[in-house]
């Protein structure tokens, strides 16, 4: 007998409003997650930034602890060589800049001149007076805002301190990571069961071989990118130019947002500081380094582990820079990647559970089973 219309209507609507709440509820969640880790923000991140640099500090300190050193030394020497790397880099930078800065300022000053000078002729023409009124705005704009400028040079210091405080947590906290890291996946596994620990065992698995994998070669490619645009910037005595490197290798690890943004910075620095030429050739050169990258390095050396389409990255990327800014931004590409392994690893469960049985457990299960009778007797009881 064929279904009422009005059942199948209503089955379809049930079935639409069961996961209509559950979508609703999901939404609540993930809200409310959103909400707590904004306000534990402060706490949260000393943490991720701590696994970032544990993923980076684990082989040497693994390769130094099984060399017979033990974890505690292995995890101080590994935090020490950081620390000494980045001094490094801090004190390569720090002259260069100090150095530049004043030539690179003077430059700057003679460039708006231009563009004044070229405001002034054909097409725009544009009048003294109009340009006059227009410099009048700004300085008055700035005066106005005196109060709100000497506010920010105290919420700059406070920043300042607040950085120092959280980079000492960071390296605290990836100091004890790597020491003490082999000894969480047993204890997890213990405290939440056989069946959910080797779920979570699995998982945080593959999140650390993901994360680890990508941090360590998104820094070899930001490293290339650094060491080719750099040359150039040296060759072509652009001023700033290590300075330029570092931050070219500091956006590597934001994809497609971090790279723009330090090429624009170069060929900026170059406009100002040389000429329209220089600047030309600067931009060349970062455009085939990028196709270099994209085509190449980043094919090859990261194997399409993250397994991310470029749209998503994208979006990411914008998303986590609105919220936390460049942190963010940071971030969101190894946030993508790790909610990615979690998803895979659930669909491969899916699979498992909703796949056919094989044809052999089929054919035992078809088979009819016979009842034991007097003249042949089932060979257990005949035992």
């Amino acid at each position: 007998m064929a279904r009422d219309r009005g059942d199948v209507i209503g089955a379809g609507v049930l079935w639409l409003a069961k996961w209509g709440l559950c979508v609703v509820a999901i939404a609540a969640g993930a809200w409310v997650l959103g909400v707590l880790v904004a306000e534990l923000w402060v706490v949260i991140l000393p943490v991720v930034l701590a696994i970032v640099v544990a993923t980076v500090l684990w082989p040497p300190t693994r390769w130094l602890t099984a060399h017979g050193l033990w974890p505690a030394a292995s995890a101080s020497i590994a935090v020490l060589g950081f620390l000494g790397v980045l001094a490094g880099v801090i004190a390569l930078i720090v002259p260069s800049v100090v150095d530049q800065a004043p030539e690179l300022a003077d430059k700057a000053t003679e460039g708006v001149n231009r563009v004044r000078d070229w405001l002034r002729g054909p097409p725009l023409r544009i009048r003294d007076e109009q340009l006059d009124s227009a410099v009048d705005a700004i300085v008055s704009r700035l005066r106005s805002s005196s109060e709100q400028i000497a506010t920010g040079v105290f919420s700059g210091v406070s920043t300042a301190t607040s950085t120092l405080i959280t980079l000492f947590l960071v390296l605290v906290l990836a100091f004890f990571f790597v020491k003490d890291g082999p000894r969480f996946l047993p204890w997890l596994h213990r405290v939440s069961g056989n069946r959910s620990g080797r779920h979570l065992e699995e998982v945080l698995n593959r999140v650390w071989v993901v994360l680890g994998g990508f941090i360590r070669t998104q820094a070899l490619v930001s490293l290339i990118d650094a060491v080719l645009i750099g040359a150039g910037l040296v060759i072509l005595g652009v001023p700033l130019a290590l300075v330029l490197a570092v931050i070219t290798f500091l956006g590597g690890f934001i994809p497609i947002v971090g790279a723009f943004v330090a090429g624009a910075l170069a060929v900026l620095v170059a406009l100002v500081g040389n000429s329209l030429v220089t600047a030309l050739i600067v931009l060349g050169i970062i455009v085939a380094v990028q196709q270099l990258e994209g085509n190449v390095l980043q094919p090859v050396l990261q194997s399409r582990s993250m397994k991310l389409h470029a749209v998503i990255v994208l979006l990411a990327v914008t998303a986590g820079g609105s919220l936390y800014g460049i942190v963010g931004a940071f971030l969101a590409v190894p946030a993508v990647a790790i909610v990615a392994v979690v998803l895979r690893y659930i669909g491969e469960q899916i699979d498992e559970a909703t796949a056919a049985p094989p044809d052999s457990e089929l054919a035992t299960a078809s088979e009819p089973k016979t009842e034991p009778t007097a003249e042949q007797p089932n060979s257990r009881i005949s035992e």
